[in-house]
């Protein structure tokens, strides 16, 4: 018989969450109504289907449990929204963190990637509602043809998960989200190519005085190993800002010197490009890792199943 996320909280859960909650509370900004916007990135890993059991075992697949959902969501309700990235086909687990987020949440996203290396992947944003809504774009991006033959663009063909921009506002601060996935590849020169195609992408739409909106801010998993790496000086040939908080933090639960994930935008009116209007104040990581499912005694092999490989990264502004 299963469970559900409605039936009373076990004990043991109850106790683990107190405990999550009360570390998530001394590391994380708090909400401050009309005050402030946080913005998170979390490559949640293979987030799709779900064990209705409050406590999966070894034989349990996936071993993603009611437990382990409960702390995803106590984590995500810290943050007003939250791109997400390799949400699955299958939505079970998804949709039950929704449920316990609450009504006052919600979602867009992308279909399911189809393509091998897609790996039946989705682009999402959680936001909360009280504090951010829509306010009208959202698109997969698409690399002009002509971009194929400039030796200047790099990109030579289209990204494996196209990344997806989405418009929001709070209060009377109106900003565009893009998020993307990179392709991972055989090896680290597989990935150059959409990195420096992204970047350009949106150097070319901050410069356009037409576009929809210039308050960009892109977020998300770019598979870049190391700081300074030849990757991370692609990702920021373009003018691309990361704040000097999140280059000090890990991104991996298995390796704190990976450098996966992002939040960037640009910092200078250089090349046309208008500078951020958020006032940024400060960003950083959650490491779970020693709180989230921390009375269960797994091995961080098993937490990142259940949870993920990868921090959230979140950038706290002013509005």
């Amino acid at each position: 018989m299963e469970n559900t996320i409605y039936d009373p909280l076990p004990l043991e859960v109850a106790e683990n969450l107190d405990f999550l909650k009360r570390d998530l509370d001394e590391k994380v900004p708090s909400k401050e109504l009309d005050r402030n916007l946080l913005i998170a990135t979390w490559n949640i890993r293979a987030f799709g289907d779900l064990t209705r059991k409050w406590i999966s075992d070894k034989k349990d697949s996936p071993r993603r449990d009611l437990h382990s959902i409960f702390c995803i969501a106590e984590i995500l309700s810290r943050f007003d929204v939250i791109a997400v990235q390799e949400v699955k086909s299958n939505l079970r687990a998804l949709r039950d963190t929704l449920k316990i987020l609450g009504d006052n949440w919600s979602m867009i996203l992308t279909d399911a990637n189809k393509s091998d290396s897609g790996n039946d992947e989705r682009m999402a944003y959680l936001f909360d509602t009280r504090r951010v809504n829509l306010s009208g774009l959202a698109g997969e991006i698409v690399i002009p043809n002509e971009w194929v033959n400039d030796p200047e663009k790099v990109i030579h063909e289209q990204f494996v998960r196209s990344p997806y921009a989405v418009s929001f506002r709070s209060g009377d601060k109106t900003f565009i989200l893009v998020t993307v996935h990179i392709i991972y590849g055989s090896k680290a020169k597989d990935r150059e190519s959409e990195i420096h195609g992204i970047a350009r992408w949106l150097s070319d739409w901050a410069s356009d005085i037409n576009a929809y909106d210039q308050n960009l801010i892109l977020l998300g998993d770019f598979n870049i190993d190391k700081r300074g790496d030849f990757l991370d000086k692609t990702f920021l040939s373009e003018g691309l800002y990361v704040p000097e908080d999140l280059q000090k933090v890990s991104r991996s639960i298995f390796n704190k010197d990976k450098y996966y994930d992002q939040i960037a935008w640009f910092n200078t009116t250089e090349k046309n490009r208008p500078k951020l209007s958020l006032e940024f104040v400060n960003a950083g990581n959650y490491n779970f890792v020693g709180t989230a499912l921390a009375n269960r005694g797994l091995t961080n092999q098993n937490l990142s199943w259940m949870m993920s490989d990868h921090y959230p990264l979140w950038a706290n502004f002013k509005i």
